[in-house]
């Protein structure tokens, strides 16, 4: 990881930039995908799942048996910490749950929410060398938790159709029958359209490939909802003096062997940590299964150092990562000074690994900087609130005069008139 030290603010810029998902040139193709399924349907998703997946099957949907048998073939200790970690979020989301407001903005006049679930909502999971069975926790329980009536997963098949049972069993933990063995756009087309087999979806969840992204975003702008955008995983650490260079470097390296296009940064508070975490990094990397992934992850991260923990702050902030971990003795204190993180863990016993799994917060979160504008998935993804209001007449007595000054000022005539027919 290259070595920045106290930059000026004015080159900040070039430090927050993302590499670029260059996905314009799938445009084409993913729209194919998604037009062949949106009217072939379910022959177009075996076509597809033969190119891409080899896998050759007429059915694609999981049986009951198959979602009830998957946890005989897990070790029972991955089974207790699936069971673990789905308590613990089950207990965070439900907690956070927002309840409805009934309220008399004056006499008369009476407004209030109602907070309805999504109907049909879609989960995507990938498969391949990591297959993701926390996302379908960290996804299933806020939905059911919402009461959304109907969820659909799609996740990709091996080539005979087999699927990871620790994500069969994940589903089943979260209550979910509507499960499908299709991966890629087309699993994405599916959910968006419906087929024969698949039930079409209102809202799409879930992380994918430059193939998935992109058939996001298309089918998002066909009037289908999705979480938010996605882009690679990033981690920005906060570290002074006092942190263990063995946590800092386990840390950064969590993150790096998600993919070689992970995001990873350590901003630290002092200079002496910097070649003690570096050959850390050296170190616990000889012992990593998915080196080749964090070693191309690590040379396009890079270490930078503020003398000034409130210019550290800013540059977290500016930075706005998906994953902020603050291993400081002052964590609490410098913890109020987030704006923008999709995630927060304080302390040197707070590691992202924790938030990935089982510490009960979610780990869908925004990446690329949009945490500037997003936050992490919960209940409130999986729902929509309805305003309703009722007027009395003396109520509409009382409001009436100024909504028609408000509408004649804008010159709707219709308007005013709607209040002052009422009126007369």
């Amino acid at each position: 990881m290259k070595v920045l030290l106290d930059p000026e603010e004015s080159d900040w810029p070039r430090l927050l930039l993302r590499p670029a998902l260059d996905i314009a040139v799938l445009d084409d193709e993913v729209r194919q995908i998604l037009e062949n399924v949106r009217y072939r349907g379910d022959e177009a998703v075996r076509e597809y799942s033969r190119r891409f997946d080899n896998m050759v099957r007429e059915d694609f949907r999981v049986s009951e048996d198959e979602l009830a048998a998957a946890k005989d073939l897990l070790p029972k200790e991955l089974v207790q910490a699936i069971l673990v970690a789905s308590d613990n979020i089950r207990r965070f989301h439900a907690a956070r749950q927002i309840p409805d407001v009934r309220l008399d903005t004056m006499p008369g006049v009476t407004c209030w929410t109602k907070t309805v679930p999504v109907q049909r909502v879609g989960i995507y999971i990938p498969g391949g060398s990591a297959p993701l069975f926390s996302t379908v926790l960290m996804l299933g329980i806020p939905a059911a938790l919402a009461g959304c009536p109907e969820v659909v997963l799609c996740t990709p098949g091996s080539p005979n159709g087999s699927l990871n049972p620790a994500i069969l069993f994940a589903a089943r933990v979260c209550g979910i029958k509507n499960v499908f063995r299709i991966g890629g756009a087309q699993a994405v087309a599916a959910m968006a359209y419906g087929t024969a087999s698949v039930p079409a979806v209102d809202k799409i969840f879930g992380p994918g490939n430059q193939y998935v992204t992109k058939a996001k975003q298309l089918v998002s702008q066909q009037g289908v909802g999705i979480d938010f955008p996605a882009g690679p995983s990033e981690v920005l650490i906060v570290a002074d003096a006092t942190a263990d260079p063995g946590f800092i470097a386990a840390d950064l390296l969590s993150q790096a062997e998600h993919g070689a296009d992970s995001q990873v940064v350590l901003v630290a508070l002092d200079e002496e940590i910097i070649p003690k975490v570096r050959e850390e990094l050296v170190k616990q990397l000889e012992t990593l299964p998915r080196k080749s992934f964090a070693t191309k992850a690590l040379q396009n991260g890079f270490i930078i150092y503020f003398p000034d923990r409130s210019q550290a702050m800013r540059f977290s902030n500016a930075y706005a990562p998906e994953h902020l971990i603050i291993n400081t003795t002052d964590s609490d204190q410098l913890a109020k000074l987030v704006s923008n993180a999709g995630s927060v863990f304080l302390g040197p016993y707070s590691p992202e690994a924790a938030g990935d799994y089982a510490s009960g917060t979610n780990h869908t979160l925004p990446t690329g900087g949009y945490a500037r504008i997003y936050g992490g998935i919960s209940c409130a993804s999986f729902t929509k609130e309805i305003t309703f209001q009722q007027l009395t007449r003396e109520g509409l007595g009382r409001l009436g005069p100024s909504v028609e000054v408000m509408a004649a000022a804008e010159g709707l005539e219709g308007h005013k008139k709607a209040i002052s027919v009422r009126l007369l």
